[in-house]
């Protein structure tokens, strides 16, 4: 097994992991022009070769695309091992290349937010890799491994403030960091006609986008019904009607209260 590097000069030929078989869609072509916009910044993808079948990418924190405070800390994106990959040892190994480059680049220590649920990876393998966890705001975890005596980093916060802001109606909040956010707004856009809603789109074009407007500390998309936050994952149309069916009765409720 060998760890290679995915940089500006080879992201075309090598891809970034995700969405390798779908080259020529939309979700693809956007993640890639949004990495050729982050290497300058100092973003580092590394992937396992094949056959084996995994991922990390970082970046300095004070361009992380995650809705937190990390100016000093290196800020891990997005780490996975899939498939026949997992449980050998992997995820370890391009764990410990950030941690490397971490120190390398003088940095306090390296963060990730994690979530037990979807489209983030969970908190067990940075435990064992010591990993703490500095903050939390259910599902998500800020977990943080500092080199010294250092101010830990911090979520941006003021959630229900943020999602307020976007008023009545659905609104998705996108960005181009991951792949599958474009099918992911696609889906809510159908279904949003499909019902009737009126629904908008707002793009995060930067890392200070997403630390002002996004109303949960994933960030990068966001799925906001009536100024409260719906979902931060991607949603099928029938898990999507069916929580707009349970908010208005939920809100429904409360009104008559």
């Amino acid at each position: 097994m060998k760890i290679i590097d995915v940089t500006a000069a080879t992201v075309e030929e090598l891809g970034f992991f995700c969405f390798m078989s779908k080259r020529q869609s939309e979700g693809y072509r956007r993640k890639l022009d949004w990495l050729k916009s982050r290497f300058a910044e100092g973003l580092r993808i590394k992937m396992l070769t094949l056959p084996e079948r995994g991922f990390i990418e970082y970046i300095p924190g004070e361009y992380a695309w995650r809705a937190v405070n990390a100016e000093g800390y290196m800020f891990i994106h997005c780490l996975w091992v899939v498939g026949k990959s997992k449980g050998r040892g992997f995820g370890g190994e391009l764990l410990q290349e950030c941690l490397r480059d971490a120190e390398k680049a003088g940095k306090k220590g390296v963060a990730m937010v994690t979530s037990d649920r979807v489209w983030l990876a969970n908190d067990r393998l940075l435990k064992k890799h010591g990993f703490i966890v500095q903050e939390q705001y259910p599902p998500f975890k800020l977990m943080v491994k500092s080199f010294a005596d250092a101010a830990p980093p911090s979520f941006a916060g003021g959630w229900d403030a943020k999602a307020a802001q976007f008023g009545d109606g659905l609104t998705i909040i996108r960005s181009d960091q991951c792949p599958y956010i474009t099918d992911a707004a696609a889906t809510v856009l159908e279904t949003a006609k499909e019902l009737g809603i009126p629904c908008k789109t707002v793009e995060l074009s930067s890392s200070e986008d997403i630390r002002r407007m996004a109303p949960s500390p994933y960030g990068v998309f966001s799925i906001v019904y009536q100024g409260r936050l719906l979902s931060y994952y991607y949603m099928l149309p029938k898990d999507l009607k069916k929580a707009l069916l349970d908010f208005n009765k939920n809100l429904d409720s409360t009104e008559e209260t």
